[in-house]
C-alpha cells in the first residue's frame, strides 16, 4: 500500500493544523502532542502497541522512517515542516478513521523484523513470535525442523520469521486468499528468502497434497461471533476472512485438527493459536491433552500437539 506523501498530507491540513506544524518544532514536541491527542480520542491499542504513548512513539518514528531503537537523543532534533506536516496528518487520520497504525505506515514489526502490511492481511501480533525467537527449542532441542508450514499465513510473518531465525529450514506459506499471498510474496522478496520460502494458495491443506512437515504453525481465524460483534472499530479494517470462524470460533481449527496429521512427520508438532476461543476448544475436546503455552511478554490461547497425540485422539477430531 502506498504511503501518503508529505506533500499530499500537508495539503489537507486545516488552518489549526497549519499552526500546529509551525509550533511543533522537535521530535519531542510531536511525541508529546501525539500522545495527548490519542489520550483524548480514546483509541484502541491492539495492533502492536498497548498505550497512547507507545502508539505515539510508533507513529512518529514510523513517519520519519526511524528505527524503534534509535538513540533517544534524537528527540531533541528539529524536524522539517514537511516532516511535521506528515506526523500531524497521520495523527488526524488515525483518530478520524480508526485505521490501525500499521496500515497507515504500511509496515508492522513481528519478532523484531519488519513486514509490509495493508488491509489485505491481518496485522502481525501473535505471541508465537516468542517461540520463533527461541527456535522452537522446546520441541527441537538438537536440530531445527527441516520443513515448516505456516498455515493461514496472511502476510507471511510467522513463516518468514521462522525462516530468518532458522536459516537451514524450508518454509511453505499457505493461505486461501490470493490477495494475502500477494502481500506474503512481497515480504518473501523483501527478506530475500525465495530460495527457501514459497507461497501456496490453498484452502488449509487442500493444495498441499503429499507434503509433510516437521512443524506446522498456524494463526487461523478463531474469533467467535460474540467477540466479533463487540470488537473495537480498529479491527473492522482487517479482513473478516482472517478473523471470524463461526459461532464458537473453531470452524477452521476443527478442520486443522482433523487434517494436520496427514501432513506431519511422525515426530512432527502442530502449534495453533486460538486466542479467547481456548475455552471453547477445551469444552469441545475435553479428552485431548492440549499443551497450553505460556509467554514472557503475554498472550494466551496457543496450544501444541505432537503427531503421536493427534494419532491418539484422531477419533475425537473426526
Amino acid at each position: 500500500m502506498a504511503e501518503p506523501s508529505a506533500s499530499s498530507s500537508a495539503s489537507t491540513l486545516t488552518l489549526t493544523d497549519e499552526a500546529l506544524v509551525e509550533g511543533l518544532i522537535t521530535l519531542r514536541d510531536c511525541l508529546r502532542w501525539t500522545a495527548s491527542e490519542f489520550h483524548l480520542a480514546g483509541l484502541h491499542y491492539g495492533h502492536g502497541t498497548d498505550s497512547a504513548w507507545d502508539e505515539a512513539v510508533a507513529l512518529t518514528l514510523g513517519a520519519l522512517h526511524l528505527p524503534w531503537n534509535v538513540d533517544p537523543g534524537v528527540q531533541e532534533a528539529r524536524l522539517l515542516p514537511m516532516e511535521r506536516a506528515r506526523i500531524v496528518a497521520l495523527v488526524r487520520e488515525r483518530i478520524t478513521s480508526r485505521r490501525p497504525l500499521p496500515y497507515l505506515l504500511g509496515e508492522a514489526f513481528f519478532a523484531g523484523l519488519p513486514f509490509s502490511v495493508d488491509e489485505r492481511v491481518l496485522i502481525p501480533r501473535s505471541p508465537i513470535a516468542e517461540l520463533i525467537e527461541h527456535g522452537f527449542g522446546a520441541w527441537f532441542p538438537m536440530e531445527p525442523p527441516a520443513r515448516v508450514l505456516d498455515l493461514c499465513t496472511g502476510s507471511g510473518c510467522i513463516g518468514l520469521a521462522t525462516a530468518l531465525y532458522l536459516p537451514t529450514c524450508e518454509v511453505d506459506l499457505a493461505d486461501i486468499s490470493s490477495e494475502a499471498l500477494t502481500v506474503a510474496r512481497q515480504n518473501i522478496a523483501r527478506h530475500d528468502v525465495a530460495d527457501r520460502v514459497r507461497a501456496v494458495e490453498s484452502d488449509l491443506f487442500a493444495g498441499l497434497e503429499g507434503e509433510r512437515y516437521d512443524l506446522i504453525v498456524s494463526n487461523p481465524p478463531y474469533v467467535d461471533e460474540r467477540d466479533l460483534a463487540t470488537m473495537p472499530a480498529e479491527f473492522g479494517h482487517e479482513p473478516g476472512l482472517a478473523l471470524g470462524a463461526g459461532d464458537d470460533g473453531l470452524d477452521i481449527v476443527r478442520r486443522i485438527l482433523r487434517e494436520a496429521r496427514d501432513h506431519l512427520t511422525d515426530d512432527g508438532v502442530l502449534i495453533v493459536e486460538v486466542g479467547n476461543s481456548d475455552r471453547h476448544l477445551e469444552a469441545a475436546f475435553p479428552e485431548v491433552p492440549f499443551l497450553w503455552l505460556e509467554f514472557e511478554r503475554g498472550g494466551q490461547g496457543v496450544f501444541a500437539l505432537t503427531a503421536a497425540e493427534l494419532d491418539a485422539h484422531a477419533a475425537s477430531f473426526s
